[in-house]
């Protein structure tokens, strides 16, 4: 796919702050991401914004917040790098580094087989970035196939840290309330839909749903009920990668299987210890090839 046809067609003139807006790349439920180029610093950036409507909502903006107060001493090749978060016309915005490329679930939605034959080298950098991630200290909490972002080359990149919170140690472990459930529930770990206090091993976990939707082409759990997704993640055993991809390993599908473990302590310890793991352990019986040069993608729009 051609990284440059993320761009929307669709240019609004005008500033904010230091920023000049150029164009609309993405619109979620709550925020809008600009591409805009910041004239003092001669260089495009990424401009995350709240929609009108939630300007207001002191939930969301303390989501904003709270990505500047996570990433902006943050510095990996792993992890989007924060650059500034600002207020100008009321507006509050958070600028950060331009990285042209679609996010993980398009590229398993449009681009899967494509992409198969680099799932070890991603599923290493979606390590490398938690590994760092949590070397600082912080627990991401939102692990999930959108936050990750991998351009044409097979370069990575770890986003949206609204979710993210401290990790707790020694008696900071015991104290205060439990915490709000949050997340997204095709990802969540047992522990966290609980509220129970998390650690790098809920982010694992995480992963591990990640990388069995990689393998496996679907979320290891579905639900036709919020709740029903959420009580398969507490209390079912989730089908083998294996079922869904006979290329995969048994070797490989056991780890998964372990790092889906609903007890944590059942677990891989920590991202490190699974990413030795997976860098002894072969995933597939047959290697993908890469893709013949000039072979079309199946994405509608590359």
């Amino acid at each position: 796919m051609n990284e440059t046809r993320l761009l929307a067609s669709s240019a609004t003139p005008g500033h904010l702050g230091p920023y000049r807006l150029l164009n609309v790349v993405n619109t979620g439920q709550t925020s809008r991401i600009w591409q805009a180029y910041h004239d003092g610093d001669n260089k495009l950036c990424g401009l995350k914004v709240l929609l009108q409507e939630f300007l207001r909502n002191r939930e969301h903006l303390g989501y904003l917040k709270n990505e500047w107060v996570v990433g902006e001493k943050l510095s990996h090749p792993r992890l989007i790098q924060m650059y500034e978060f600002g207020v100008s016309k009321n507006e509050p915005y958070l600028a950060m580094e331009w990285f042209a490329a679609p996010n993980l679930k398009h590229r398993l939605r449009y681009d899967r087989e494509r992409f198969e034959y680099q799932f070890p080298r991603l599923i290493e950098q979606m390590c490398e970035a938690l590994i760092y991630l949590h070397g600082e200290g912080w627990i991401h909490r939102d692990v999930k196939p959108d936050n990750y972002l991998v351009a044409d080359s097979g370069e990575l990149k770890l986003i949206d840290f609204a979710l993210a919170q401290r990790i707790k140690s020694g008696v900071s472990r015991f104290l205060g309330p439990k915490s709000k459930v949050q997340g997204t529930r095709s990802y969540m770990s047992p522990e966290q839909i609980r509220g129970n206090l998390v650690d790098g091993r809920s982010d694992l976990y995480s992963l591990g749903c990640t990388v069995f939707e990689m393998l496996a082409g679907k979320t290891p759990f579905t639900g036709s009920t919020p709740n029903e997704l959420l009580l398969k993640h507490l209390h079912s055993s989730p089908p083998t990668v294996e079922s869904a991809n006979r290329n995969v390993t048994p070797e490989f599908a056991d780890l998964i299987r372990r790092t889906l473990s609903k007890k944590p302590s059942l677990r891989p310890q920590s991202v490190v210890d699974f990413l030795t793991e997976v860098r002894m352990t072969r995933m597939f019986k047959t290697a993908p090839k890469p893709p013949v040069e000039g072979e079309p993608s199946k994405n509608p729009e590359g």
